[in-house]
Order: structure tokens, then C-alpha cells, then sequence
């Protein structure tokens, strides 16, 4: 039984404009449906072959402010978000999720202002400004990061070193297994490797599911790992 708080995704496309760029997505124009049955899903592919626009689209159908932060931020610095939330039909499971966030690497800086402005007595500000990029992307998890949630994290390794980056696949794994539920974009070939996530590719088509092996991300990875000489000598020369 599939017990996820959105258990599918798919497009209507007679809500999409005619010329919208959307349709020039490889991988999101030629997408069906999406079945989610494990707790946590990767996006994967390309720079610009859709899975941040994806993630964006279903954090926006779920109530989330498209610059990111909780379902209680409300602001706009730039409205850049598409039109593919309104066209996402969202199967959801029987029981609501008690929390989320929405983590997008390249707005944090607004949120971590605003996280400011909307501090008080009982809520004080955590004081992101004051933290390093990767410490305050830390206590973000550590601090959100809560059983029976739904998180949607863009590129949340953008600020982490190697180690803090098994931090937060610890904290992303824990999580999971206290019924959260997960989408995250990455190219981490560190939190890629959690065991029994669903890995969705946006290369090669339309969006599909693919190995750990397969990713871009291990591969590059493991070839520059065996083979730097090699390789740098063929790249450089």
C-alpha cells in the first residue's frame, strides 16, 4: 500500500500555453505519470533539463511560497516560477503531513532574511546572516527536519562540505523512517547513495527512474576518482 503523502504526479496540458517553454522540456513534455512509493525521491539530470522547475511546480500545489521557506512565508522578491503548478494533477494520500519546508539553494539569502522579519518573543530569529552558507543550510535541517513532514530541498548540498553532506543524509534518513516524506534535487553522489531511494532521471528522454550507477553524478564521479590522471591530462592537454 502506498501510504506517501503525494503518492503521483502528472500534467495537464490543456492548462499549459501554447508557446510556453514548458513544451520544449524533453523531460517534463514527454512525462505520463509519477508514482512515488518510497519516502524519499531524487531528481536528477543536466543543468536545465527541468527537475527544478518539477520540484518548484509540486512545493508551489502544495502551499509553499515559490522562493521557499514554511507554508507561512509569503513573500516575492522576483516572481520567475511557471505555469506547471497550476497544470500538476497531485494524487495525495489519506493523511496530511504535520510540517514541511520548501529548501531552494539559490533564494535562501530572501529567506533568511525574511526569517528575520517574521521573528518575535516566541519565535526567535535564528540569525542565518550571522552563520556561514553551509552552517546555516545545516540548522535548517536540523531545526525543520521533523517526523511526519513533506520537504522538497533544491540542491541542499550547494553550501556543505563532503562530511556535512553524510550530516544531512543522516538527518534526511531518520527523518524518513519517522513517516516524512522527500524530494530533492541534487547532484550529491553522497546523499544519491540512500538506501532504497527512488532516483528519477531528467536526461535521455522523458523523466524515468534510473539506478545509482546510472546517475551522472556516480559516474563522473567514480571516473575522476580511478582515473584523474587520465583524465585531467586529456581535459587540460
Amino acid at each position: 500500500m502506498n501510504s506517501q503523502f503525494i503518492q503521483s504526479i502528472s500534467i495537464n496540458w490543456d492548462r499549459i500555453g501554447r508557446d510556453s517553454y514548458l513544451r520544449d522540456i524533453e523531460a517534463i513534455r514527454g512525462m505520463e505519470q509519477m508514482v512515488f512509493k518510497s519516502p524519499i525521491a531524487f531528481f536528477v539530470g543536466e543543468n536545465g533539463s527541468g527537475k527544478s522547475t518539477l520540484l518548484e511546480a509540486i512545493a508551489i500545489a502544495e502551499g509553499f511560497n515559490p522562493e521557499g521557506g514554511t507554508k507561512n512565508y509569503r513573500f516575492s522578491t522576483y516572481d520567475s516560477h511557471s505555469e506547471l503548478y497550476d497544470a500538476l494533477r497531485v494524487s495525495r494520500g489519506i493523511h496530511k503531513p504535520g510540517w514541511g519546508y520548501f529548501l531552494r539553494a539559490e533564494s535562501f539569502y530572501n529567506v533568511a532574511t525574511m526569517e528575520m522579519d517574521y521573528a518575535d518573543e516566541r519565535h526567535p530569529s535564528e540569525r542565518y546572516h550571522e552563520k556561514s552558507h553551509g552552517e546555516s543550510f545545516l540548522a535548517i535541517a536540523q531545526r525543520h527536519l521533523r517526523p511526519n513532514g513533506l520537504y522538497l530541498l533544491d540542491e541542499p548540498e550547494a553550501a556543505l562540505s563532503p562530511q556535512r553532506q553524510l550530516t544531512l543524509l543522516m538527518e534526511i534518513w531518520e527523518c524518513a523512517r519517522q513517516e516524512s516524506q522527500f524530494f530533492i534535487v541534487t547532484h550529491s553522489p553522497i546523499l544519491l547513495g540512500i538506501p532504497d531511494a527512488e532516483i528519477w532521471t531528467f536526461d535521455d528522454g522523458p523523466v524515468h527512474r534510473c539506478s545509482y550507477e546510472e546517475t551522472d553524478s556516480y559516474q563522473v564521479t567514480e571516473m575522476f576518482i580511478n582515473s584523474r590522471d587520465y583524465l585531467l591530462k586529456r581535459l587540460l592537454n
